[in-house]
């Protein structure tokens, strides 16, 4: 009789003990749903050649005499994270580099999506990836720009607003000095 029973009741507990222990599987994937999702990057549009004339200037004390500007009309704040901009070299000697670039504040990096041609158009970098921005003087623009105006103390800027506030005054007013 014992043995019976057994054959009887252990497949009515399972049916009544399922839904329950699948409610709580459920709850154990949504703790996992919940994890932090891969990071996807937004395809970058290229924007206009930038008017030069139009292009805010900011300091990098490190690498004078070159002068640097940022187009403020390609300024763009992403969902993704990314601020992408057009940047403007411009040596002693008149040599003018420009380029379009993004900066990913969460991760200090940089990526060189495109660059300026003397005929007023992009030519797209093939070879396009995301680099440490270094802490040294190999790169004092992108450092200045991350710091200074598109990711004080590592946050990402609220919006192009902020970007182009912080350009016109010299510094973002999060910025720590």
């Amino acid at each position: 009789m014992p043995l019976r029973f057994l054959l009887v009741i252990l497949p009515l507990l399972q049916v009544i003990c399922l839904p329950a222990h699948a409610g709580l599987l459920g709850i154990f994937d949504t703790e996992f749903d919940e994890e932090k999702k891969p990071w996807l990057e937004i395809q970058a549009q290229l924007p206009a050649y930038p008017n030069i004339a139009k292009a805010l200037p900011f300091e990098v004390p490190a690498a004078r005499p070159t002068q640097f500007f940022v187009d403020p009309s390609s300024i763009s704040v992403s969902e993704d994270g990314v601020v992408r901009f057009s940047l403007i070299a411009t040596s002693s000697s008149g040599v003018l580099n420009v380029s379009y670039e993004g900066m990913r504040c969460e991760t200090r990096e940089k990526k060189l999506y495109a660059f300026g041609r003397k005929t007023g158009d992009w030519s797209r970098n093939r070879f396009a990836k995301w680099e440490e921005i270094p802490q040294t003087a190999r790169d004092p623009q992108h450092n200045q720009l991350y710091s200074d105006f598109f990711c004080p103390q590592g946050d990402i800027l609220g919006d192009t607003k902020e970007a182009i506030s912080a350009l016109e005054r010299g510094i973002n007013s999060r910025a720590q000095r």
